[in-house]
């Protein structure tokens, strides 16, 4: 089984322990990683600002950059579904419009192998104890682009659960939006800012240690307002927390 990593753009610049942890976790379990240096942002930000014609470059070297690995592993729901959900579109529009089908097929190879961390863990290893030790309270906040369009579901919360040590409380209102969005929190950022305040109250009322969520751009925004108000509530991807063991945790 060939396994590639697409980190994403905001792991591999602003929160590579994640992208770290993530092949910690693989290699742990037996899996080879590699990664394909020519892959370069998805073009989901792009693609959200209205700019399509200018994602499809990016689309279209994100799906060469990843030929002939069996499973694209990402520890971003945003970024897979951006693949999964919208490349396929992409190619589609750009054949309607006559500009070859090279882009479609490209985009429907790419989509049927790429997948979500804890989907790869749960779906295609079979494993929700993964060797992961962590004597913490955690609460998990599931991102929307996870919940809504991948459908984890219970995935990332059977993985919590099967880590030693650590205590899952539910975190109130957990199905909300946290106000991130992408370019939602730039567009609109009163009504960002006061999404995420409902959020870090939620969590701040389960009395958790850790805010775990599987996606680092809703992370981030979580974590500039907790530090604004000084809370002790820490910000961590679920990799994180699934690469920490008795034999080097996580501190």
């Amino acid at each position: 089984m060939r396994v590639a990593l697409f980190p994403t753009c905001v792991n591999e610049t602003v929160q590579p322990a994640t992208a770290v942890a993530t092949v910690t976790v693989l290699e742990r379990l037996g899996v080879q990683v590699d990664f394909p240096f020519a892959q370069t942002c998805c073009g989901q930000a792009q693609y959200n600002t209205g700019h399509r014609r200018a994602t499809e470059p990016l689309a279209l070297r994100t799906a060469r950059a990843f030929e002939g690995y069996d499973h694209v592993v990402a520890p971003s729901g945003s970024c897979v579904a951006m693949i999964r959900d919208q490349y396929p579109r992409l190619g589609a529009r750009a054949a309607a419009e006559g500009r070859g089908d090279t882009l479609a097929r490209q985009a429907d190879s790419l989509a049927g192998r790429v997948v979500e961390f804890t989907e790869f863990l749960v779906d295609v290893l079979g494993v929700t104890d993964v060797g992961a030790w962590f004597p913490h309270r955690v609460t998990y906040h599931p991102s929307c682009h996870g919940l809504r369009v991948l459908g984890l579901g219970d995935r990332p919360r059977r993985l919590l659960a099967a880590v030693e040590g650590l205590e899952l409380v539910d975190l109130p209102g957990a199905e909300e939006c946290c106000g991130f969005g992408g370019t939602f929190a730039v567009k609109n950022p009163d009504v960002s800012t006061a999404m995420g305040a409902d959020k870090i109250r939620n969590a701040e009322s389960t009395g958790a240690r850790v805010l775990c969520g599987a996606d680092n751009s809703c992370l981030l925004h979580l974590d500039g307002m907790l530090r604004r108000r000084g809370s002790a509530l820490r910000p961590l991807h679920l990799a994180e927390i699934l690469a920490s063991t008795r034999a080097n945790p996580l501190r």
